[in-house]
């Protein structure tokens, strides 16, 4: 069963961390805090069981979810970047939930 509370208060606590990309910026990630959402998602794969987590030194983060079946079945993998727009800024947030 999903708890729907704590995806929420998940997904809370990450629009809560200022992300903000810099299109100036000469390296990757564009801004030292994304690290720190690129920490937090490390520590959160692990907690949920996935395995060979990994940050390399883009702050790229990799993770593998075990088969939970015997057959042999292709990979799939999901790409994404947590980053958010350099045109607003990602400090003070607070979400409303309606």
């Amino acid at each position: 069963m999903i708890d729907k509370d704590i995806i929420l208060n998940r997904f809370i606590k990450y629009i809560k961390i200022d992300s903000q990309s810099d299109p100036n910026s000469t390296t990757t990630p564009s801004t030292k805090k994304q690290w720190q959402m690129a920490n937090l998602l490390k520590e959160e794969l692990e907690q949920i069981g996935l395995t060979e987590v990994s940050i390399d030194e883009n702050s790229y983060v990799m993770a593998t979810l075990p088969s939970n079946i015997e057959t042999d079945v292709p990979c799939i993998g999901f790409v994404s970047h947590f980053d958010t727009s350099p045109d607003y800024t990602g400090e003070n947030i607070n979400p409303q939930i309606h």
